[in-house]
């Protein structure tokens, strides 16, 4: 959607679906860079934001490059000769919960959408947006489009759920980083949803989560294909994420890395060792809807012990000043220390539930390199490392390279 030539294109794409039989329901995203220049538009008026008190109006402000995209859409289709319709996602309605600029979708209310495809029409629907209880406007995050289109999926019980993005698929890490990096012709919804949230920038988790718990396939494709190719073709591309471990799926112990700069870690030091001390700080935490995510308790050393960890970077100067206005002093210390200079690195694989000795593996790849880890968080198929941000880029090759994922699949 980055120019009106490409709206063309995405418009004979979409006819092309619809003359092979297909019903089809739209939900494309902003226009590139759009939603950077209006979020600027607003810090101009407002660069020093106290707390939350413009939120509301960002996700009014931010909700409208959507609403653009799906009128120039519906607008393209027409002239292709296709009869269609756009909605915003308040008059679908989308409805979702209050909380401005990161809100959460609750129902779709899918009646309209199903009359205009009887009616057979294309629906062109805004990602990135809803309406909440009170009829605001609400938006759901980075990456928002996404989630609405597998919601709007899982409401209309979809075949399946195409996602059109600048990549051509899951691939094993991010190629600009490994150039030997492979696509994947399959991927457990499982490895797509650990990727996602640990840093992999192809699907926004919160769309994975949907698309797992409503059983949604989902297919990722490329933009920049010529919009001709035939749909046989095209159906049968890029990376498909799959709810079943089958005798097709690749079969590696580790599928992918998947990284993230975007970290922050706090420290608390020297606070009580008692019950109830982590949810004291991860409770004001998230009352504050601030998402945590690596997590360690040292040793209690004398009743007292150091409390970690990470935060979105953008969130890591809220969090500090929660915890020292409100938290620190029910502790009884004011040592807290912060680092914004970290990332996150991580290796997924169902595979690893059935192999020993992959964290080890792991440890042993990043220590013949120098780097240091400084926290460690596992679950059954992944593990992740959080590092100086200085040697991500080395570690992601060093382990793409431990691993052997520039080697096709058996």
């Amino acid at each position: 959607m980055g120019s009106t030539e490409r709206i063309k294109n995405v418009a004979k794409r979409v006819a092309k679906w619809v003359q092979a039989g297909h019903q089809l329901v739209v939900v494309p995203s902003a226009m590139s860079g759009e939603t950077n220049r209006l979020l600027g538009l607003a810090k101009e008026l407002a660069p020093a934001r106290p707390g939350d008190a413009y939120l509301r109006e960002l996700d009014m402000l931010a909700s409208t490059g959507e609403q653009v995209s799906v009128g120039l859409l519906a607008i393209a289709l027409q002239a292709e000769g296709l009869e269609s319709v756009s909605y915003a996602g308040w008059q679908v309605p989308i409805r979702t919960n209050s909380a401005f600029t990161k809100a959460r979708i609750e129902s779709i209310d899918d009646r309209k959408v199903r009359a205009d495809l009887a009616a057979g029409k294309v629906v062109i629907i805004t990602g990135f947006q809803g309406v909440d209880d009170h009829g605001h406007i609400t938006t759901l995050g980075r990456g928002g489009s996404d989630t609405s289109a597998v919601a709007v999926a899982a409401a209309m019980k979809a075949a399946e759920c195409l996602i059109y993005t600048d990549v051509d698929g899951v691939y094993t890490t991010d190629p600009r980083v490994v150039p030997e990096a492979r696509r994947l012709s399959t991927v457990s919804f499982e490895e797509m949803l650990e990727m996602a949230s640990m840093g992999s920038k192809v699907l926004q988790i919160r769309s994975v989560e949907f698309a797992g718990k409503y059983k949604v396939p989902l297919r990722v494709l490329s933009s920049f294909t010529p919009w001709d190719i035939p749909v046989e073709e095209e159906a049968r591309s890029g990376t498909l994420i799959t709810f079943e471990e089958d005798e097709q799926m690749e079969q590696a112990v580790v599928s992918g890395i998947a990284f993230n700069r975007d970290e922050a870690k706090v420290s608390i030091l020297g606070v009580p060792d008692k019950p109830g001390i982590a949810y004291n700080i991860l409770g004001a935490v998230a009352d504050a809807n601030i998402e945590v995510d690596v997590i360690i308790q040292n040793l209690s050393k004398e009743g007292k012990t150091d409390f970690s960890f990470t935060v979105h970077r953008n969130d890591y100067a809220r969090t500090v000043d929660l915890l020292k206005t409100r938290v620190l002093p029910t502790l009884g210390t004011d040592r807290i220390e912060g680092d914004t200079r970290i990332c996150k690195v991580s290796i997924v694989g169902i595979g690893m539930r059935s192999h020993v000795g992959i964290a080890s593996k792991m440890f042993r790849a990043l220590a013949e390199e120098g780097i240091n880890i400084q926290m460690i968080s596992t679950s059954e198929i992944k593990t992740s490392v959080v590092i100086d941000e200085k040697y991500m880029e080395l570690a992601v090759r060093a382990l793409h390279r431990a691993f052997d994922l520039d080697q096709p699949a058996a």
